[in-house]
């Protein structure tokens, strides 16, 4: 028997995150060259994607890295949270809330460490969806196959019961090579009506 899920992004897709700036804002405000501060903090981001480090740990090294005192280091890390949780897509949030009674719903996101916490007092996605799989909680980043494993085994559906929903193409290519169905995130009309388009025709159609 069929048990139909829908599976979303965050960022990009259920949080609207623009760039801010702060990257930039920061590097000019230390001296460093366009770009070099994400060079400088590329280890303690992709450790923080897959949760090898705790968020005290993030701290400590963008500190040391930068050369940062403590309320430096607060400030640069209140701006890329800032940016991280941008604005709830409150539309497509909400057709999401109408699929409780219709299908399994789940996300998938590509997390940073302390992003529940932070997501959950802003949006209470916990309420909004029947499982939550962050890469920093189970070490593994998007586009990786075994995130998508994770995610159907803890919804308990198959991948060709699944629609995932994401705005970057690697994902959404990934997500169907995994056996599941692919949205890539282009607009809330277009996601809406895909959502609708799997929820009501039978999987091979």
């Amino acid at each position: 028997m069929e048990s139909r899920c829908v599976v979303l992004d965050i960022g990009g897709v259920l949080e609207m995150t623009p760039p801010t700036g702060w990257d930039v804002a920061w590097e000019q405000r230390l001296g460093l060259a366009p770009g070099s501060m994400h060079q400088r903090l590329g280890g303690v981001w992709d450790a923080g994607s897959t949760g090898a480090i705790t968020e005290h740990e993030v701290r400590a090294r963008v500190a040391a890295d930068l050369g940062l005192g403590p309320a430096q280091t607060e400030a640069l890390m209140a701006d890329l949270w800032d940016e991280y949780l941008g604005s709830p897509n409150e539309e497509l949030i909400d057709h999401v809330r109408t699929l409780a009674s219709r299908c399994r719903l789940g996300i998938l996101s590509n997390s940073f460490v302390g992003a529940r916490e932070r997501e959950e007092k802003l949006y209470g996605f916990g309420d909004l969806v029947d499982d939550i799989v962050y890469s920093h909680e189970i070490g593994i980043c998007k586009p990786e196959a075994g995130a998508f494993e994770v995610t159907c085994a803890r919804l308990g559906v198959k991948p060709a019961d699944c629609l995932f929903i994401d705005d970057f193409a690697v994902n959404v290519t990934a997500a169907e090579a995994a056996g599941m169905r692919g949205l890539l995130f282009e607009s809330n009309a277009r996601t809406i009506k895909g959502i609708e388009t799997h929820l009501t025709h039978r999987c091979g159609q």
